[in-house]
């Protein structure tokens, strides 16, 4: 973004604005005050949190350029109005959880697939328009992906031409969402950008998540659930950071390309959970070993030169960012005990139950 002239895209349509990163997105993006608009469509599923963007709507300035619209992607008559008011269409929205895609995929091809296939066509519409002079230029669109397209990876690092392979229900879903966004460049000449970010932690993250499971386990003493041996390897990077690296991609990625977003903090699962505890003052007996997800993917790792070179580089070293997270959760107590009530209960009981009852302790 050129600091003389502000941002390319003024108006933005963010989709899943309620949710954890597309909620840091909104909230990032409004407090630059440089005059940028906001229209948030959010579906409200279990994982959107009207409250996650509650310190915007506190802020009389900001809540002025924030819409908020509750709705789902995959409906034309609700997505088509809203991006013919739009310079740039984000989309964050996503059923996002792996165990929650094992146990009922049919939700992530609805918004993973075909809700992407609604969104490009009301950027396709805009498009026909401009060529008709009803508008300047059709929304540029960019979708946000993961690294698990990838899928496993044993050594070095997946590079943004590599092969997909994904090996779970929701990174096939994410998989075919970015393919298909990739394709309305090559098909219709849309201004199509992906970038493809790493595993994402921080404050308003849900608790269905590791780092915000095993923080809000811990603090009230509850077992940990660590799969398998706790050695898959994850790549982690900060929301702020990830929000950031798309707001830079939005404003100065080339159109058709897409941009790995990596946090270069690369750790095992069981030291993530030892440095944790050790921040919140908690016995490692806490761990239990449990039966391993299926098709458990076991290391993940991308090459972030394409995104160095477009300018952007991370700013949250991993040891801040956890410990800024667990103050967080600490902090905000009623945010996260209002989320682990009702529906959680039933998950919790179904995901983890019969794990924990076969589980033994992890050493």
């Amino acid at each position: 973004m050129s600091e003389t002239n502000g941002p390319r895209f003024r108006r933005l349509l963010v989709t899943g604005g309620a949710g954890f990163i597309g909620s840091c997105f909104v909230r990032d993006t409004l407090a630059r005050r440089d005059g940028t608009t906001i229209i948030v469509l959010d579906k409200l599923t279990y994982a959107g949190n009207r409250a996650n963007l509650a310190p915007v709507e506190a802020d009389p300035e900001q809540a002025a350029r924030l819409r908020f619209v509750v709705g789902d992607i995959a409906d034309h008559a609700v997505v088509g109005p809203l991006a013919a008011e739009v310079d740039a269409v984000v989309n964050f929205a996503a059923e996002s959880h792996v165990d929650r895609s094992i146990l009922d995929p049919d939700a992530f091809l609805r918004t993973d697939v075909a809700g992407v296939h609604v969104l490009l066509e009301a950027c396709r519409a805009e498009q026909e328009r401009a060529s008709r002079g009803e508008r300047d230029a059709a929304p540029r669109f960019l979708q946000v992906s993961t690294d698990e397209v990838y899928g496993s990876v044993d050594t070095g690092e997946s590079r943004e031409d590599d092969r997909l392979e994904p090996r779970s229900p929701y990174s096939a879903a994410k998989a075919g969402g970015e393919l298909l966004a990739r394709s309305y460049f090559v098909t219709y000449g849309l201004d199509v950008v992906v970038t493809r970010g790493s595993n994402t932690y921080g404050p308003y993250h849900h608790p269905e998540k590791l780092i915000p499971l095993f923080i809000t386990n811990a603090i009230d003493d509850q077992q940990l659930p660590l799969y398998g041996d706790g050695l898959q390897r994850r790549d982690w990077l900060h929301v702020a950071d990830h929000a950031g690296a798309i707001g830079h991609v939005l404003e100065r990625g080339a159109s058709g390309q897409i941009y790995n977003v990596p946090g270069n903090n690369e750790r095992a699962n069981r030291d993530v959970v030892t440095a944790l505890l050790a921040q919140l003052g908690k016995p490692w007996s806490l761990v239990r070993q449990v039966q391993d997800r299926p098709g458990h993917d076991r290391r993940y790792a991308m090459d972030d030169s394409k995104l160095v070179a477009l300018g952007w580089t991370n700013k949250v070293s991993f040891e801040d960012g956890l410990a800024a997270t667990i103050a967080w959760y600490r902090d905000n107590q009623d945010w996260w005990r209002s989320i682990k009530s009702g529906e959680w209960d039933a998950y919790y009981r179904r995901q983890y139950g019969a794990r924990l009852a076969g589980s033994t302790e992890a050493r």
